[in-house]
């Protein structure tokens, strides 16, 4: 099987960070990362790797707690949204500087969608933070980013899983890490709960963001959002998997975590990249029966 890999990673809040452990895994099987597209926070984790940063963000992320994710929450009163998505993004330029997409070693895609058009776009150039505010702005709760008076949300809306928009080479295999995957979840909370004087901040934290339960209860409004994002992003999924067939496809239970669960980042990662592991044992025992 080729060592050149096309990289496709999906839209799916926090449960993104587990690309960060599929990208680890590729790497320390030898495989070369040659291309990569994402949605979302895949666009995010494919940046960060584009732009070698891959260890400063891992170390970054993997020392949350849910108060370090609240206070990243820059509130505000907007009919748009509850979340300007400023300061996420001012703390990552402080170890991540801005650049043009174009100047990445590698070549990159980040997927927006234009909301008022009904179109997506595509970022391969212009400045990289930019195409990330825009392609990670969840619709009804961070604002949209506006680009040349075009308001932009989230990739995942209209293309979850950007295959079509990976740049391919000759020779190179298609390696898809899909957060949002309909399958039970294999992954045990470990996270302990921070006690003491943050006890009402994680109070509030609980009421904005319920964990995910399968008790029968009245959906909140958070839930009654991302149940119905999750709803359609999964037929969009089915459909792009179906018609695109890729070598490789990484499925991670979308029941792993939340969307704003970030402070689950180190378990994530060792998610990531034990389903990776399972994917190429899973690939390389189908190339060699269909050799033999």
């Amino acid at each position: 099987m080729s060592k050149s890999v096309a990289l496709v990673l999906s839209s799916g809040g926090a449960r993104g960070v587990a690309h960060i452990g599929v990208i680890e895994g590729l790497l320390e099987a030898g495989y070369e990362i040659t291309s990569i597209s994402g949605s979302s926070m895949g666009a995010v984790v494919g940046a960060v790797y584009a732009t070698g940063k891959l260890d400063e963000y891992k170390e970054w992320v993997s020392n949350f707690d849910k108060v370090d994710v609240f206070k990243l929450m820059d509130f505000t009163l907007s009919t748009q949204g509850f979340v300007r998505g400023d300061k996420v993004f001012n703390e990552m330029k402080k170890f991540i500087p801005d650049c043009n997409i174009e100047d990445l070693d590698i070549p990159y895609a980040a997927i927006a969608t234009d909301i008022v058009n009904r179109r997506e776009v595509v970022f391969t150039s212009g400045s990289l933070f930019q195409a990330l505010r825009a392609s990670a702005a969840i619709p009804s709760v961070m604002k949209p980013a506006v680009i040349n008076d075009v308001e932009l949300v989230d990739g995942g809306v209209l293309n979850p899983i950007p295959i079509n928009y990976v740049q391919r080479h000759e020779g190179d295999i298609v390696v898809v890490s899909d957060v949002n995957a309909a399958i039970p979840c294999s992954v045990k909370n470990k996270q302990l709960e921070t006690k003491g004087r943050f006890t009402p901040l994680i109070e509030k934290w609980n009421s904005f963001f319920p964990k995910n339960s399968n008790r029968l209860k009245r959906l909140s409004y958070f839930d009654l959002i991302a149940k119905s994002v999750d709803l359609m992003q999964d037929r969009i999924s089915e459909a792009i998997l179906a018609q695109n067939q890729p070598e490789i496809v990484i499925r991670i239970s979308r029941e792993t975590c939340g969307t704003f669960e970030f402070y689950r980042s180190t378990e994530l990662i060792d998610c990531g990249k034990e389903e990776l592991y399972k994917s190429l044992k899973y690939a390389l025992q189908g190339a060699e029966s269909d050799a033999g």
